[in-house]
């Protein structure tokens, strides 16, 4: 009886890991696709839109990735989450020809799962000469003086401080100059202009001002009044007008208008 209940007791356990196990490889396998579809769209933008795209929307899609990153991380570490590199992934059929559904689960990357393809599809460790690369890299740090290892490490530093300032330099002259953008500046004012139009239209604020010396000027000196039977001419630069009638000097008086003119230094707001 115990035994009996000992199995029922480990198969009830089975099935509540394989369905944790089912459930978290389909949360990791969703977020896996998130990120590849933020990433696909990210390198499509850079190769087609780089005309277009600007730098706000670039940063945008870069936070986008790394919060699924993060996200993911997340969900690896997660105590529901099962401990993934203690399972062992075993091929279930290994065939020559071509697989329909392994195509189409790898979008057409992988269409056979032959022998020859196994061992670089389901490897968990590097390759042969990248694990001998890795080995010799460890090495040389292993053996590498401390004195000679900070001087490295000050000089990389150095140059990674610098390239953050530049980065820095360049992305606030470009937040300045977006900002003056996007602010347009006012260069007329509407009052000052009606009382200019209404002074050239309609005279107003001008005022009528008689010539001191009754006399027209050089341009009314031409003026020369209707000759009838009647109505002798008078000498010549003089008009035949009644003195009442004389013409009389329109000169401008001080205007109390106040022109607001600045020059445009910004761009047309409507491109032509």
């Amino acid at each position: 009886m115990i035994d009996v209940l000992v199995t029922l007791g480990n198969t009830m356990q089975q099935a509540r890991d394989e369905k944790q196990l089912e459930s978290a490889l389909d949360a990791i396998i969703q977020r896996v696709n998130d990120l590849k579809t933020s990433i696909s769209s990210m390198i499509y933008k850079i190769e087609n839109e780089y005309e277009t795209l600007s730098w706000p929307t670039f940063l945008d899609n870069f936070a986008l990735i790394s919060g699924q990153l993060t996200s993911l991380s997340k969900l690896l570490s997660h105590d529901k989450c099962p401990t993934l590199r203690n399972l062992t992934v075993l091929p279930l059929l290994l065939s020559p020809e071509r697989d329909d559904q392994l195509a189409q689960l790898t979008e057409g990357r992988v269409t056979t799962f032959a022998h020859d393809l196994v061992p670089d599809y389901l490897r968990t460790k590097l390759e042969p000469s990248a694990e001998s690369k890795m080995l010799n890299l460890e090495h040389k740090a292993a053996t590498l003086a401390y004195e000679n290892a900070q001087k490295q490490v000050a000089a990389y530093q150095k140059v990674v401080s610098h390239v953050w300032d530049i980065v820095n330099k360049a992305r606030e002259e470009w937040e300045v100059e977006s900002s003056a953008r996007g602010s347009t500046q006012q260069n007329s004012s509407v009052a000052d202009t009606h009382l200019l139009v209404a002074a050239v239209g309609m005279g107003k604020g001008l005022k009528m001002v008689n010539n001191p010396n009754n006399q027209t000027n050089q341009g009314n000196s031409m003026i020369v009044g209707s000759q009838g039977p009647g109505r002798p001419s008078g000498p010549p630069g003089q008009s035949n007008l009644p003195p009442s009638t004389q013409p009389m000097t329109m000169n401008k008086a001080p205007s109390a208008i106040k022109t607001n003119i600045k020059s445009a230094t910004q761009i047309h707001p409507y491109g032509r």
